[in-house]
């Protein structure tokens, strides 16, 4: 989507205070370190409180991802591999997902929520292999909590200059994705050799 639009529509439904900061994460357009930044911004300049943007920010970025979950659940693959272009999912997200769902199970829910790529997807193969809804609402929320906190101290602290997260967004989601890599590992070879053990 062309940045200016992007930008515009992430004022307008900021002007609705909690409720658009939360529909922005639903709606998935907007990138959520844009939308978390730019929350940031207005907590910074005392527009909102922190309290309500970081319950505005987890609500909305699990709720966008339970969404997700359902339509694998009741679309499969073939949903998204023919609409999959309208909710900005391609097909290489979906392989990334699939590939890591089925090599780490459950705890990716968790953990791939700060790996670009796969995170935006990570919650269609859940559907699709019908993952415990609570399980998977509890992974979800659990991760939304750090990721918004993140995203929102950014914004206070970038203030006025929030939209520049777009350019170095890396910054942070670099190691964080490189700590939840290795989460992720360590938890496969804790889970292999006790399996081992058990055999």
């Amino acid at each position: 989507m062309n940045h200016d639009l992007i930008m515009g529509l992430l004022e307008k439904l900021m002007d609705f205070g909690y409720i658009g900061i939360a529909f922005a994460l639903m709606v998935e357009v907007i990138p959520s370190e844009l939308v978390l930044s730019y929350a940031g911004f207005l907590v910074q300049s005392d527009r909102i409180h922190f309290i309500g943007a970081l319950i505005a920010g987890v609500v909305g970025g699990t709720l966008a991802q339970v969404f997700l979950y359902l339509l694998g659940m009741y679309g499969g693959r073939p949903f998204f591999e023919k609409y999959g272009k309208y909710l900005l999912i391609q097909p290489k997200h979906l392989d990334g997902a699939e590939e890591w769902f089925q090599k780490y199970g459950t705890i990716v829910i968790f953990t791939a929520r700060f790996i670009p790529v796969v995170r935006h997807a990570i919650s269609i193969p859940a559907g699709i292999g019908r993952m415990s809804f609570s399980v998977f609402c509890l992974y979800t929320f659990a991760a939304m909590i750090p990721w918004t906190v993140l995203f929102l101290f950014v914004g206070i602290e970038l203030g006025t200059h929030w939209e520049h997260i777009e350019v170095i967004g890396g910054k942070y989601i670099k190691p964080i994705a490189l700590i939840a890599v290795i989460a992720t590992a360590l938890y496969f070879l804790f889970v292999f050799k006790k399996n081992k053990n058990k055999g």
